[in-house]
């Protein structure tokens, strides 16, 4: 837990227990007139009327003091959240201006391996593996699409169609042109993809 998230619910302690006091000390101050007004002998009905009018008063302050309590915690939940959402997706224009480099790293190492220099094909494996695994741990995740998988258009981009090369490709993804990446749970670019017809 952090020291700020620490604070606040030290704060919020803090209001909790002030109001818990007030409404503590309303409460006795009815009862205290209570137990006066019951000591004196000579109590008429205007005086029992006034203490229920004080007792029905200090009710509907311990009612407002709840229900004020109530909207600053749900108040507090919903800022949290929105925060929270905030820092998830606030480096979403880096991610996506990273992503043509990944996708320049994937067209290197593809003409490395056709060159055979294992020296050079080593060294720029581990250089994208450790880019990779840095923008993993930040959130950025690669959508997995294969060929032969049901077209979806809801987290798929038909960029073509061809003729399926055979009966079970018929209106399923052919070719993969360009991989597609989630940013937490939010696509920031979807996967271009050859459907067959």
């Amino acid at each position: 837990m952090s020291k700020k998230e620490d604070k606040t619910q030290n704060e919020n302690k803090e209001v909790k227990d002030q109001v818990e006091e007030v409404i503590d000390n309303a409460i006795d101050e009815v009862e205290e007139n209570s137990e006066s007004t019951e000591e004196s002998e000579n109590t008429n009905e205007s005086e029992l009327s006034e203490e229920e009018k004080l007792k029905e008063e200090v009710q509907k302050e311990k009612d407002k003091f709840l229900r004020l309590f109530a909207e600053f915690e749900n108040y507090k939940r919903r800022t949290s959240k929105e925060r929270l959402e905030l820092f998830k997706t606030a480096n979403q224009e880096v991610m996506t201006a990273m992503l043509p480099v990944m996708d320049d790293f994937d067209r290197a190492l593809n003409e490395l391996k056709k060159s055979g220099d294992e020296n050079l094909l080593t060294g720029i494996e581990l250089i994208h593996n450790k880019l990779k695994e840095t923008l993993k741990a930040k959130g950025l995740e690669r959508m997995e699409v294969e060929q032969g998988e049901d077209f979806d258009s809801e987290i798929h981009e038909a960029i073509t169609q061809m003729p399926a090369p055979s009966d079970k490709l018929k209106g399923k993804i052919v070719d993969v042109v360009e991989p597609g990446y989630k940013l937490g749970e939010r696509i920031i670019r979807y996967p271009k993809v050859v459907t067959g017809k």
